[in-house]
């Protein structure tokens, strides 16, 4: 079985993943964002911050 029919046989079992983010104070997921402003949230460079 290929990886394409694994996941096509998985694909009712598999959960949506909602993803939000924080926009002008609030938070709204991306999935509701106009193409625009999806196209600026993948370009976000994402960081960690080190502990002090």
């Amino acid at each position: 079985m290929s990886d394409k029919e694994i996941l096509a046989s998985l694909e009712a079992k598999r959960t949506k993943c909602v993803v939000y983010t924080r926009v002008m104070g609030y938070h709204r997921p991306v999935e509701s964002f106009n193409l625009g402003k999806k196209g600026e949230h993948k370009e976000r460079v994402k960081f960690c911050e080190r502990k002090a």
